[in-house]
């Protein structure tokens, strides 16, 4: 009978290790969504300042090729 307790033990002590193993995963993927969520709004402020940018360049090579 003792080995019915060692299964007990032991599958208890698996479910705990799998337990502490999704609350690491958990809060990697927290943080990989604000890192993403940062990179987004760096990413679209870059692309404002660029077409920002490319506007007067734009506007001259219109004016240049209507000529």
């Amino acid at each position: 009978m003792w080995w019915l307790y060692l299964y007990v033990g032991l599958s208890t002590a698996g479910l705990l290790v799998l337990g502490v193993l999704a609350v690491r995963v958990f809060a990697a993927v927290q943080q990989l969504a604000r890192q993403v969520g940062a990179s987004t709004e760096a990413l679209a402020a870059a692309s404002d300042r660029l077409q920002r940018a490319a506007h007067p360049v734009a506007e001259r090579a219109g004016q240049i090729s209507r000529r």
